[in-house]
Protein backbone atom coordinates (compact mmCIF):
# COMPACT_ATOMS: atom_id res chain seq x y z
CA UNK A 1 0.00 0.00 0.00
CA UNK A 2 1.50 3.60 -0.47
CA UNK A 3 1.69 5.62 2.14
CA UNK A 4 -0.03 9.15 2.08
CA UNK A 5 2.34 12.64 3.08
CA UNK A 6 -0.53 12.60 5.90
CA UNK A 7 0.68 9.12 6.53
CA UNK A 8 4.43 9.80 6.93
CA UNK A 9 3.75 12.96 8.90
CA UNK A 10 1.80 10.94 11.66
CA UNK A 11 4.69 8.33 11.64
CA UNK A 12 7.42 11.11 12.11
CA UNK A 13 5.08 13.01 15.30
CA UNK A 14 5.10 9.46 16.58
CA UNK A 15 9.02 8.82 16.54
CA UNK A 16 9.58 12.30 18.23
CA UNK A 17 8.88 11.09 21.54
CA UNK A 18 8.77 6.88 21.20
CA UNK A 19 11.91 5.57 20.96
CA UNK A 20 10.73 2.14 19.55
CA UNK A 21 8.65 4.20 16.65
CA UNK A 22 12.01 6.24 15.73
CA UNK A 23 14.12 3.03 15.25
CA UNK A 24 11.09 1.29 13.45
CA UNK A 25 11.18 4.85 11.01
CA UNK A 26 14.80 5.06 10.10
CA UNK A 27 14.94 0.99 9.90
CA UNK A 28 11.75 1.68 7.02
CA UNK A 29 13.18 4.67 5.25
CA UNK A 30 16.82 2.85 5.37
CA UNK A 31 16.27 2.76 1.39
CA UNK A 32 15.89 5.94 1.17
CA UNK A 33 18.11 7.33 3.40
CA UNK A 34 20.98 5.09 1.24
CA UNK A 35 19.76 6.23 -2.21
CA UNK A 36 19.61 9.91 -0.76
CA UNK A 37 23.83 9.24 0.21
CA UNK A 38 24.15 7.42 -3.42
CA UNK A 39 23.15 10.46 -5.07
CA UNK A 40 25.72 12.66 -2.76
CA UNK A 41 28.25 10.72 -3.28
CA UNK A 42 27.85 9.30 -6.71
CA UNK A 43 28.56 5.70 -5.70
CA UNK A 44 28.01 2.78 -3.31
CA UNK A 45 28.30 3.55 0.01
CA UNK A 46 30.57 0.89 0.57
CA UNK A 47 32.26 2.08 -2.15
CA UNK A 48 34.12 2.99 1.37
CA UNK A 49 31.98 5.44 2.17
CA UNK A 50 30.34 3.81 5.39
CA UNK A 51 31.00 6.80 7.14
CA UNK A 52 29.09 9.41 4.52
CA UNK A 53 25.83 6.51 5.20
CA UNK A 54 26.44 6.47 8.70
CA UNK A 55 25.89 10.73 9.00
CA UNK A 56 22.97 10.34 6.51
CA UNK A 57 21.24 8.39 9.11
CA UNK A 58 22.02 10.48 12.07
CA UNK A 59 20.88 13.08 9.59
CA UNK A 60 18.00 11.23 9.09
CA UNK A 61 17.15 10.85 12.66
CA UNK A 62 17.65 14.89 13.62
CA UNK A 63 15.49 15.85 10.95
CA UNK A 64 12.50 13.33 12.45
CA UNK A 65 13.22 15.22 15.83
CA UNK A 66 13.31 19.07 13.74
CA UNK A 67 9.68 18.53 11.63
CA UNK A 68 7.10 20.53 11.62
CA UNK A 69 3.97 20.09 8.91
CA UNK A 70 4.79 23.74 8.37
CA UNK A 71 7.99 22.77 6.96
CA UNK A 72 6.72 20.86 3.79
CA UNK A 73 6.08 16.93 3.40
CA UNK A 74 8.54 15.16 5.27
CA UNK A 75 10.51 13.05 2.75
CA UNK A 76 12.18 16.18 0.92
CA UNK A 77 12.89 18.09 4.07
CA UNK A 78 14.97 15.20 5.00
CA UNK A 79 16.32 15.13 2.25
CA UNK A 80 18.09 18.72 2.52
CA UNK A 81 18.55 17.86 5.89
CA UNK A 82 21.27 14.49 4.55
CA UNK A 83 22.55 16.71 2.24
CA UNK A 84 23.65 19.77 4.16
CA UNK A 85 24.66 17.09 6.88
CA UNK A 86 26.75 15.50 4.09
CA UNK A 87 27.89 18.74 3.14
CA UNK A 88 29.08 20.26 6.42
CA UNK A 89 31.32 16.62 6.81
CA UNK A 90 32.93 17.55 4.00
CA UNK A 91 33.98 21.10 4.20
CA UNK A 92 35.40 19.90 8.10
CA UNK A 93 37.66 17.37 6.39
CA UNK A 94 38.85 19.86 3.92
CA UNK A 95 39.61 21.83 6.97
CA UNK A 96 41.28 19.64 8.56
CA UNK A 97 43.61 17.48 5.77
CA UNK A 98 43.90 18.09 1.76
CA UNK A 99 40.75 16.75 0.77
CA UNK A 100 39.39 18.18 -2.65
CA UNK A 101 35.41 19.83 -2.63
CA UNK A 102 33.27 17.71 -4.12
CA UNK A 103 32.07 21.74 -5.01
CA UNK A 104 34.24 23.09 -6.97
CA UNK A 105 33.28 24.68 -9.87
CA UNK A 106 34.49 22.39 -12.93
CA UNK A 107 37.23 25.11 -14.66
CA UNK A 108 37.02 27.39 -11.98
CA UNK A 109 33.62 28.55 -13.61
CA UNK A 110 30.87 29.24 -11.69
CA UNK A 111 27.82 28.13 -14.11
CA UNK A 112 30.28 25.22 -14.96
CA UNK A 113 28.86 22.34 -13.17
CA UNK A 114 30.87 21.39 -9.89
CA UNK A 115 33.30 18.44 -9.27
CA UNK A 116 30.95 16.49 -7.45
CA UNK A 117 29.25 16.22 -11.03
CA UNK A 118 31.74 14.33 -12.75
CA UNK A 119 32.98 11.73 -10.40
CA UNK A 120 32.46 8.26 -11.43
CA UNK A 121 31.41 5.81 -9.60
CA UNK A 122 34.99 4.25 -9.30
CA UNK A 123 35.91 7.25 -6.81
CA UNK A 124 39.69 6.50 -6.21
CA UNK A 125 40.52 10.02 -5.02
CA UNK A 126 39.01 9.89 -1.53
CA UNK A 127 39.88 6.31 -1.07
CA UNK A 128 41.76 7.74 2.27
CA UNK A 129 37.89 7.37 3.94
CA UNK A 130 37.84 3.75 3.38
CA UNK A 131 41.13 3.47 6.06
CA UNK A 132 38.54 5.72 8.34
CA UNK A 133 37.24 3.37 11.95
CA UNK A 134 34.09 5.56 11.73
CA UNK A 135 31.32 3.76 9.74
CA UNK A 136 28.00 1.84 9.88
CA UNK A 137 29.22 -0.58 12.52
CA UNK A 138 30.37 1.72 14.72
CA UNK A 139 26.93 2.85 14.51
CA UNK A 140 25.47 0.02 15.68
CA UNK A 141 28.15 -0.96 17.91
CA UNK A 142 27.62 2.34 20.40
CA UNK A 143 23.40 1.61 20.01
CA UNK A 144 24.12 -1.85 21.64
CA UNK A 145 26.12 -0.14 24.60
CA UNK A 146 23.44 2.98 24.75
CA UNK A 147 21.38 -0.30 25.70
CA UNK A 148 22.93 -1.65 28.52
CA UNK A 149 21.90 1.96 29.84
CA UNK A 150 18.22 1.18 28.42
CA UNK A 151 18.62 4.28 26.00
CA UNK A 152 18.56 4.70 22.47
CA UNK A 153 19.64 7.55 20.38
CA UNK A 154 16.45 9.11 20.37
CA UNK A 155 16.74 8.65 24.43
CA UNK A 156 19.86 10.78 24.01
CA UNK A 157 19.06 13.76 21.53
CA UNK A 158 15.73 14.35 24.00
CA UNK A 159 18.23 14.38 27.39
CA UNK A 160 20.72 17.00 25.31
CA UNK A 161 21.28 20.05 27.28
CA UNK A 162 20.09 22.91 25.63
CA UNK A 163 21.79 26.15 27.64
CA UNK A 164 25.83 27.05 27.51
CA UNK A 165 25.83 26.50 30.89
CA UNK A 166 24.38 23.14 31.47
CA UNK A 167 26.90 21.75 28.70
CA UNK A 168 29.76 23.48 30.05
CA UNK A 169 28.76 21.16 33.31
CA UNK A 170 28.41 18.50 31.48
CA UNK A 171 31.78 18.91 29.86
CA UNK A 172 33.17 19.06 32.93
CA UNK A 173 31.86 15.64 33.62
CA UNK A 174 33.34 14.67 30.40
CA UNK A 175 36.69 15.70 30.79
CA UNK A 176 37.28 14.12 34.66
CA UNK A 177 35.98 11.10 33.59
CA UNK A 178 38.93 11.62 30.24
CA UNK A 179 41.72 11.75 33.22
CA UNK A 180 40.69 8.98 34.84
CA UNK A 181 40.42 6.15 31.91
CA UNK A 182 40.06 3.36 34.89
CA UNK A 183 37.14 5.49 35.46
CA UNK A 184 35.93 5.54 31.79
CA UNK A 185 36.37 1.79 31.70
CA UNK A 186 34.06 1.28 34.87
CA UNK A 187 31.20 2.82 33.06
CA UNK A 188 31.60 0.84 30.01
CA UNK A 189 32.28 -2.65 31.88
CA UNK A 190 29.26 -1.79 34.35
CA UNK A 191 26.89 -0.05 32.55
CA UNK A 192 26.78 2.59 35.56
CA UNK A 193 27.74 6.04 36.07
CA UNK A 194 29.64 6.73 39.17
CA UNK A 195 27.40 9.62 39.94
CA UNK A 196 28.92 10.59 43.36
CA UNK A 197 32.49 10.40 42.14
CA UNK A 198 31.78 12.04 39.05
CA UNK A 199 30.00 14.80 40.79
CA UNK A 200 32.90 15.47 43.55
CA UNK A 201 35.57 15.03 40.98
CA UNK A 202 34.45 17.23 38.27
CA UNK A 203 32.51 19.98 40.79
CA UNK A 204 29.48 19.37 39.19
CA UNK A 205 26.10 19.79 40.61
CA UNK A 206 24.72 16.02 41.25
CA UNK A 207 20.96 17.78 40.66
CA UNK A 208 22.30 18.96 37.25
CA UNK A 209 24.53 15.34 36.10
CA UNK A 210 20.89 13.46 37.54
CA UNK A 211 18.74 15.50 34.99
CA UNK A 212 21.61 14.91 32.00
CA UNK A 213 22.27 11.31 32.79
CA UNK A 214 21.35 9.62 29.58
CA UNK A 215 23.30 12.51 27.76
CA UNK A 216 26.28 11.86 30.23
CA UNK A 217 26.13 8.10 29.80
CA UNK A 218 26.46 8.81 25.68
CA UNK A 219 29.43 11.02 26.16
CA UNK A 220 30.86 8.95 28.25
CA UNK A 221 30.38 5.59 26.10
CA UNK A 222 31.55 7.80 23.04
CA UNK A 223 34.94 7.76 24.66
CA UNK A 224 35.81 3.98 25.71
CA UNK A 225 36.63 3.19 22.09
CA UNK A 226 36.72 5.90 19.45
CA UNK A 227 33.67 6.73 18.22
CA UNK A 228 34.39 9.67 15.76
CA UNK A 229 30.96 10.01 14.39
CA UNK A 230 29.36 9.90 17.65
CA UNK A 231 31.08 11.88 19.43
CA UNK A 232 30.77 14.33 16.35
CA UNK A 233 27.22 13.79 16.73
CA UNK A 234 26.86 14.88 20.06
CA UNK A 235 28.88 18.05 19.39
CA UNK A 236 26.64 19.22 17.13
CA UNK A 237 23.47 18.89 18.79
CA UNK A 238 24.86 20.62 21.74
CA UNK A 239 24.53 24.60 21.88
CA UNK A 240 26.92 26.21 19.24
CA UNK A 241 29.76 27.78 21.93
CA UNK A 242 29.84 24.52 23.65
CA UNK A 243 33.74 24.36 22.82
CA UNK A 244 35.10 20.60 21.02
CA UNK A 245 34.64 17.34 22.33
CA UNK A 246 37.71 16.36 20.57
Amino acid sequence: MVRTEHDIAAQVQAAKTDSEAADALIRQYMGFIRSETVKFIHTAPENGHEDELSIAMLAFYEAVLAYEKSRGAFLPYAARAIRNRLIDHYRTEKRHGNVISLHTPLGGEEDGGELLDAIPDAVDHVEDYASRTASQREIQEFSEKLARFGLTFSDVADNCPRQERTFAACRRVLDFARSRPELLKRVEDTGKLPMNELASGSGTDRKTMERHRKYLAAILLAFTNGYEIIRGHLCQIAPAKGGSMK
